[in-house]
């Protein structure tokens, strides 16, 4: 009976220890990210990006930067109804929604004059302010991890968010040099790049 007694309670413990470990878990899938609205940013949608902050510049944008292609990914100058929606593409085939602190493509919906591909893309470093520039281009290197950005959750709470690039889905053993995004105005033109001040933003869904 003592036996008996013995194996019971060890299997009481073992069930109280796995329905702890059970519970201790974090959940498998990051928060969403929200738009304006607070729905869920999803795969395939149209989208607006805005800079939080007023009087920040306007709607990310195409930016002609040296009158040839290819172009860049920047801010109308003013607040309005111009600028291009994006649309975002997970890394995980799975997921439908974009979700924080994950790898997703993003591009701009939008016809250009230059006859490539409309994804963002880490560019080449500014010499004078020695920024990373994000321009539209598609990546040739196998992994393309140029391509591939990720959204983080702002300190300052609400449905404010940051852009960064840091592609660790992608390439969990690679090292970069990850950096997230603000503005840079060069000759009168708001720019994107890495490396310095950053702008927080919001998705506005596109209602067309």
């Amino acid at each position: 009976m003592k036996m008996i007694g013995l194996i019971g309670s060890l299997g009481s413990i073992w069930l109280v220890l796995a329905i702890s470990a059970v519970v201790a878990q974090p959940s498998s899938s990051p928060s969403p990210v929200l738009d304006s609205e607070g729905r869920p940013l999803e795969r395939g949608v149209e989208y607006y990006i805005n800079p939080a902050i007023t009087d920040n510049g306007g709607r990310f944008t195409l930016i002609n930067r040296n009158d040839s292609c290819p172009f860049y990914v920047g801010q109308e100058n003013v607040s309005g109804p111009e600028g291009f929606p994006v649309i975002f593409t997970p890394f995980a085939e799975e997921d439908t929604l974009i979700r924080e602190n994950r790898d997703f493509r993003i591009a701009f919906s939008a016809f250009t004059i230059c006859v490539q591909s409309n994804a963002w893309m880490v560019g080449e470093t500014d010499p004078e302010t020695e920024r990373r520039l994000i321009v539209i281009r598609q990546d040739k290197s196998e992994l393309s991890t140029r391509n591939y950005f990720r959204i983080v959750k702002a300190a300052v709470g609400g449905n404010i968010y940051e852009i960064s690039w840091c592609p660790t889905d992608v390439c969990p053993t690679c090292k970069f040099n990850c950096g997230t995004a603000g503005g840079l105005v060069e000759n009168g033109k708001r720019l994107l790049a890495l490396d310095g001040s950053v702008l927080p933003v919001t998705f506005e869904r596109n209602a067309a």
